[in-house]
């Protein structure tokens, strides 16, 4: 309404104009213009009030919005005319000016405000809002953002376009260090949740309307993600058009205001005009480039968000064969690398138009000066723009090879982090790190191809300006076109303006092959198959007997193999029923419980369910984060339930104990809690959700003898009493309290039904109980039996005995855990990942470019980029000075000299950019690898104390984000900024020697800029930290999702874990968005200040008298200053200090204190050694660190040679300390262990670990081969190898694989059963034959007929050693000369077997008679 009414204003002046001074056609013409306006917007004003008064509906019509956009070029079409009208010296009404200026100002505005207004985006989130499956919780947190949602939804239109919103952010990081708390929250419409349902649905509905069911290709998500940001994709394209042609206004202006200098009869109005212009297109072209780059950002962010968050939810639904296929640390690439490589794209999307755009204007101005010169600038052009064909093609090769050789490197570095306390108790850690530096030498060999091909194709293309520009001087010398200094000068500037798009080409081809290869990536991924929904149906509701129940099963989980996993099963499971499942190590145990879970693909046969399911697996998966969390998993707090399912899971004391109780935040993978909490905090959260049918998967093997008792008592007979329970176990003991027994062998149940009946009724069932028969005999048999079996048969004082040595047990626990978890007051064992505060130090700096060769390149890369710029000067001061200020004179020097000098000039400067950019690329790579190869030695050789307390995803953001940057971002940093200071201090060096007195004004004006960079770069050093910080939870968050993705499935907590994805990625985005802002606020103010600058200076030249300065000289100075700023100096100076974060983060990791010498030359021990095993603890005293409590308090004893050790103690003991200061895992506070007459404290930690062997709780296996990972340093022969599996049981085995020794083990040996994985560690001590072996619960994960065949292994093959053995089993450790009972870090008791159980009230006799009463009851 308010463009009618001036509409109508211009119409009414200029009838009144046209009256009084009569009607010309232009006046006419103008008249008419005004009165269609005022209609045209009358009845637009009129059909939004009718459309939109009554409606909360704000998006306008699609037909409405382009004529807007049309609009406003017409309107800038307009004021080029007239403006061009006016140079010709038409007479032109002044009303049109006033219009034109109003037409710009009101069509800008509108524009914004349509296509990225506030208004629009919250309607995008209303609508997709109800599409969102958001929990109570999210919905109450988004309520309480919605009061903090960030200032620039809020933002008048004022604010918006000078960035002002940022202001009170910079000013806040000016005061203070920045927290994530002092962020606003994003707007609604650049939330995750939304953008991941804008992509999700919109993939969908493509899916769905192909009919090709729902598979993504690459092609179908770059619709969606077009669709995703096509608004931006827009407004940013109209932006570039308006960026574009403001950029050439100069230019094309030159030749004027040359002749404007030139003239003998200057008007004043009319230079003032001409820098009036000038002016105006820089103002322009700020503003546009500006918010251009704001956007591009932005739309960048909303891109990885969605990706982010598909991704994780892909992962989330994944089958485990396509899991095996796709291993973590590829996963994690794919995450950090490729996700951020697809966003940055943003960056290049409107130059693969915007480049042929400005070759257009550039060749038609050339025209316009040079003539038919301009067409072999063109010829010359696209020659050379074809030879990126091949380039391209090249970059394309190398930039796959290098992401592959990236993604091998970073699996293996995934595998090595998990399992490090395993490299390091058995000596492998260098050998892994070996196999790491050679994967990344490897990588290094096509970062060094690309690198270099880069810089050559950089070189190639920065020369090409000056190559076009010889040949079209040649052309024009050759063909006789007059030149003279204003048509030179007016060619430079088109030739520097041509630079732009030329040398951006290179980098837009490359990108585009990046990204090719990237969503290439995505997609495979997002392709693989998920997990089947069909496996498991429904009960029918009217049978109320039946919940489980499998007719005629046959599964697999590779369904292209022929061998079957789980056949021919046919059972029915009732309510209320208790169902033991066993059978032999490898025989379907696990696969069958998963089957139910419907995780096993289905080949034939029906699975029917009844109910919820809950779900305790035989690896416990934890999740990072309290307790507390852990058992809730998602659901409400009952405090009286969540009570009673603590007591009932023994968990009680243990909570107790943690100064924080359950707020006791877990370390990854559950690493600062035993086995056994794990098991129970695991049963703890199955009990909790109040299931119908429990699938318990071994979940009594980690505990000990009466804790076992207790959980199955409590948790099995009584709070899930009666509910119904699968459970597998390897405790026959357990075997007579089951309704249903599941005997299984080779994938089939052999034998089902009770205890008794099946007791009797096959061989299988009897081949895992005789063992344990034969066990029970033995203890019976053992010396002074009839004061066993009084112990026993003494009903009364049994109980009460039993209730005694359970209640002093929980005191021996609690003495000694509050030893040994010391969570004191400053604070939990996993922190907050540390970042530095304040600049980065100059000691970043100098460290880097002082890496290599001690810094001696730098002053050689100094030189080549000075030389380079002052050869461009001078060759463009030679240009003007040869050639006369106007056509009719002849050339000062002859045509060969003129064109040959410039050639040498142009060359030599050519010269110099190879130069610098060869020599940054190799020290930028030669840097890159030193620190990769110093980070990564530190981190190998750190104590386990560093990894336990240090989420891995932290170090592969570091070893993956960080390096990336290192390898390619950062010396092309280094080199952008050498380039922007070189040209800067050029061009003021240029201006100034036409103009010293600008030195006045260039002063302030650094200054200012200066002053305003420091005043920014407080914030946006933090901003720029905190995303660094902030992306490493989603890695943490993605790789723990991935390993408990059954757990989570079988929960249904799928949804939750998404919504804490959606919520992490919103916290890794909101610092960056809000970076992105702080940018353009510096930049904005940067170019305000370089464009008044720019203008003061062209004032002074129009003031300048004629005759005191050559034309030439001055429209040279002209020609510099339009691309003078010293935003682009600070803009590639903070870019640099955002980026250099990296190298502080790699450095944090590069000074981390290492473990003693791996080797100590003057104690190196002899071959030989230990030859005997004897192991002497003098007064060991071992703390966890150094103001924390003694662990272990002076234990003094003696380990005879060959002798077998048994250590028993309760939780927190300290046995595994023990065994981990045997390993020297841990440093001694005082006290001494002696091996054959060494100190072990006194020899390198290989020479102690690689003579030593342990089987350890936790069955390791590594991805590769059998072989590798029973020999992974490649010592022993196939027949060595091959007699070690025959001992352990596993060598039939492995003789049906097909690869045999070579059959394929996949990331953590999933494809291996936990048994199985057992005996791989138990053939690996076989082949190793130390003097001394450690069992950490080794047979843990056995059924007892294995249990017992490794026993007897044992005994046969390491008669002659030291075995000191850690068993929750009695029966493992009966058969030894000697009991360690530990209590509290003391040795309570230490004798022979025979000797303790003579004496009644020993807590081993106890133990003994607790493990005796519980097989002897039926509970």
């Amino acid at each position: 309404m308010a463009l009618s009414l001036c509409g109508i204003l211009l119409c009414v002046l200029s009838f009144l104009s046209g009256y009084r001074h009569g009607w010309s056609d232009l006046k006419i013409v103008a008249q008419l213009d005004f009165t269609f306006r005022s209609f045209a917007w009358f009845f637009i004003s009129v059909y939004l009030q009718i459309q939109f008064s009554h409606s909360n509906e704000r998006k306008f019509p699609i037909i409405l919005r382009i004529w807007w956009a049309f609009y406003f070029l017409m309107s800038c079409s307009y004021l080029i005319i007239h403006l061009g009208f006016y140079w010709k010296h038409f007479s032109l009404p002044i009303l049109l000016g006033v219009s034109d200026a109003v037409s710009i100002i009101a069509s800008s505005s509108i524009c914004y405000v349509e296509m990225l207004g506030k208004g629009q985006e919250d309607e995008d989130f209303h609508l997709l809002e109800s599409l969102l499956k958001s929990s109570s919780n999210r919905n109450n947190s988004d309520d309480r953002q919605e009061s903090s949602v960030n200032s620039y939804a809020n933002a008048n239109l004022l604010s918006i376009v000078t960035f002002a919103w940022m202001g009170p952010l910079v000013a806040l990081g000016y005061k203070k260090t920045l927290d994530l708390e002092d962020i606003p929250q994003l707007a609604s419409y650049d939330s995750a949740n939304v953008v991941f349902s804008c992509l999700r649905n919109k993939i969908e509905s493509d899916g769905n309307s192909c009919g090709n069911g729902g598979q993504v290709s690459t092609l179908k998500l770059v619709k969606a993600l077009i669709f995703l940001t096509w608004k931006e994709i827009l407004w940013t394209g109209l932006l570039s058009v308006i960026c574009t042609l403001a950029s050439y206004v100069g230019p094309y202006l030159i030749v004027v205001f040359f002749q404007y200098l030139n003239s003998s009869h200057q008007v004043k109005f009319e230079g003032y005009m001409l820098v009036f212009i000038f002016f105006f297109s820089k103002l322009i072209k700020c503003l546009s480039d500006r918010h251009l780059f704001f956007q591009l950002r932005r739309m960048g962010n909303r891109v990885r968000a969605a990706l982010y968050s598909i991704i994780y939810k892909k992962n989330l639904r994944l089958s485990s064969q396509s899991k095996q296929g796709h291993t973590s640390g590829e996963n994690v690439n794919l995450m950090t690398v490729d996700v951020e490589r697809t966003g940055f794209f943003s960056w290049y999307l409107h130059d693969i138009w915007r480049v042929p755009l400005q070759l257009v204007l550039a060749l038609y101005n050339l025209y316009k000066r040079l003539g038919l010169a301009s067409l072999v600038a063109f010829v010359a052009t696209i020659i050379l723009m074809l030879a990126n064909v091949p380039l391209g093609k090249l970059q394309e090769n190398l930039q796959g090879e290098l992401m592959d050789s990236k993604d091998r490197r970073m699996k293996v570095t995934t595998e090595a982090l998990r399992n490090m306390r395993i490299l390091k108790l058995q000596g492998w850690e260098m050998k892994f790190l070996t196999k790491i530096i050679d994967l990344r030498n490897f990588e290094t060999k096509w970062l060094k191809k690309l690198l270099y091909t880069s810089a050559m194709t950089a070189f190639v293309y920065s020369s090409t300006p000056l190559f076009v520009s010889i040949v079209t001087f040649g052309f024009c010398v050759h063909m006789g076109i007059q030149l003279d200094s204003g048509k030179i000068l007016s060619a430079l500037a088109t030739f520097e303006m041509l630079q732009a798009p030329i040398y951006n080409l290179p980098d837009t081809i490359a990108m585009v092959v990046q990204i090719k290869i990237s969503l290439d990536r995505i997609t495979s991924f997002l392709c693989l198959d998920d997990l089947h929904q069909n496996i498991v149906h429904e009960l029918p509701k009217d049978n109320t007997e039946v919940v489980v129940e499998i007719l005629n099963g046959n599964f697999s989980w590779d369904l292209q193999s022929p061998n079957l996993t789980l056949k021919d099963l046919n059972f029915q499971v009732k309510h209320g029923m208790k169902v033991a499942v066993c059978g032999s190590v490898g025989s379907g145990k696990s696969s069958l419980l998963s089957c139910i879970l419907g995780e096993v693909p289905k080949v034939s046969g029906a699975i029917k369910l009844k109910g919820k399911k809950a779900y305790a697996a035989q690896s416990p998966w934890i999740q990072s984060g309290k307790i507390v969390d852990n058992i809730l998993f998602g659901k409400e707090m009952d405090k009286e339930r969540y009570e009673m399912i603590i007591e009932a899971c023994s968990l009680k004391k243990d909570l107790e104990l943690f100064t924080f109780g359950d707020q006791t935040i877990i370390g990854e993978r559950g690493i600062n809690l035993s086995g056994g909490q794990k098991q129970r905090i695991q049963i703890a959260r199955a009990l909790y959700h109040d299931a119908d049918i429990y699938l318990l998967d071994d979940a009594f093997s980690a505990v000990d003898a009466h804790t076992g008792t207790h959980l199955f008592k409590e948790c099995l007979l009584g709070v899930l009493g009666s509910k119904t329970v699968i459970y597998v176990t390897h405790q026959v003991e357990f075997f007579p309290s089951a309704d249903l027994i599941l005997v299984m062998k080779d994938g089939k149940i052999t034998q089902a039904g009770k205890y008794e009946e099946i007791l009797s009724s096959g061989t299988d069932f009897m081949e895992l109980v005789g063992p344990h028969k034969k066990s029970l005999e033995k203890l019976n048999s053992v010396e002074h039996e009839a004061a066993l079996d009084n112990l026993i048969n003494d009903k009364d004082d049994d109980d009460m005995l039993c209730d005694k040595f359970i209640q002093d047990d929980k005191v021996m626990e609690s003495k000694s855990y509050e030893t040994k978890m010391p969570n004191g007051p400053e604070g939990q064992l996993v922190q907050e990942e540390k970042r530095e505060k304040g600049g980065v130090s100059p000691s970043v700096y100098w460290k880097y470019v002082t890496a290599v060769y001690k810094g001696s390149f730098v002053p050689l890369i100094l030189l080549a980029q000075i030389f380079f710029e002052i050869l461009l000067i001078v060759s463009s001061y030679w240009m003007v000075l040869a050639n006369p200020d106007s056509e009719n004179v002849r050339l000062h020097v002859t045509g060969f000299t003129f064109i040959f000098t410039y050639i040498a000039l142009t060359i030599g400067g050519s010269l110099c950019t190879l130069i610098r950019s060869m020599l940054i690329v190799t020290v930028g790579y030669k840097t890159a690898t030193l620190l990769f190869n110093k980070m990564h030695l530190c981190i190998f050789r750190a104590p386990q104390s560093f990894f336990d307390s240090t989420p891995s995803g932290r170090i592969l953001n570091r070893a993956s984000v960080d390096q990336s940057a290192v390898d390619t971002s950062i010396p092309h940093k280094f080199q952008e900024l050498l380039i922007s200071i070189t040209t800067f201090l050029g061009t003021i060096a240029v201006m100034s020697q036409v103009a010293w007195k600008m030195l006045i004004v260039f002063i302030p004006m650094t200054v200012a800029c200066i002053w305003y960079q420091q005043y920014y770069i407080s914030a946006a050093r933090e901003l720029s930290r905190l995303y660094g910080v902030c992306q490493a939870p989603i890695i943490q968050h993605f790789t723990e999702s991935s390993l408990g993705s059954t757990t989570i499935r079988c929960f249904d907590q799928e949804e939750r874990f998404m919504d804490t994805n959606l919520k992490l990625v919103d916290e890794y985005f909101r610092p960056r968005f809000y970076f992105s802002g702080a940018v353009e606020w510096l930049c904005f103010r940067m170019d305000m200040l370089a464009s008044i600058t720019y203008a003061i200076f062209l004032v002074f030249l129009i003031l300048v008298p004629k005759g005191v300065l050559a034309p030439g000289v001055m429209g040279l100075a002209v020609t510099y200053g339009l691309s003078f700023s010293m935003h682009g100096v600070i803009w590639d100076l903070c870019g640099l200090e955002n980026k250099i974060i990296s190298i502080e983060r790699i450095l944090q990791y590069a000074c981390i204190p290492n473990e003693p010498p791996l080797f100590v030359k003057e104690n190196k021990p002899s071959h030989e050694w230990p030859s005997q095993g004897k192991i002497d603890i003098v007064d060991l005293q071992v703390r966890y660190g150094p103001h924390l409590p003694l662990v272990l308090q002076g234990l003094t004893c003696t380990f005879p040679e060959g002798s077998k050790i048994g250590i028993v103690g309760r939780t927190g003991s300290g046995k595994s300390t023990l065994v981990q200061t045997l390993f020297h895992m841990l440093e001694p506070a005082a006290g001494q262990i002696w091996i054959d007459g060494i100190n072990i404290f006194n020899i390198g930690l290989h020479d102690l670990r690689s003579r030593l062997s342990i089987i350890p709780q936790d069955p390791v296996m590594f991805e590769g081969t059998l072989r590798s990972n029973l020999d992974p340093l490649e010592d022993y022969t196939d027949e060595q190898i091959w007699e070690a599996l025959d001992r352990c049981q596993l060598g039939d085995e492995v003789r049906k694989k097909e690869g045999k020794l070579d059959s394929s083990v996949t990331e953590n040996g999933e494809n291996w059963s936990m048994g199985q994985r057992q005996l791989v560690c138990l053939g690996r001590v076989l082949l190793k034959k130390s003097k001394v072996l450690v069992l950490d619960e080794a047979t843990a994960s056995m059924d007892i007929a294995a249990d017992y065949l490794i026993q007897q292994t044992l005994r046969q093959h390491f008669s002659g050693s030291t075995v000191i053995t850690i068993a929750h089993r009695i029966t493992s450790i009966l058969d030894i000369d000697k009991v360690l009972l530990l209590d509290n870090g003391h040795i309570l008791e230490y004798d022979s077997p025979a000797e303790l159980l003579k004496i009644k009230s020993s807590s081993f006799a106890k133990l003994v008679k607790e493990y005796t009463r519980r097989c002897s009851s039926n509970f």
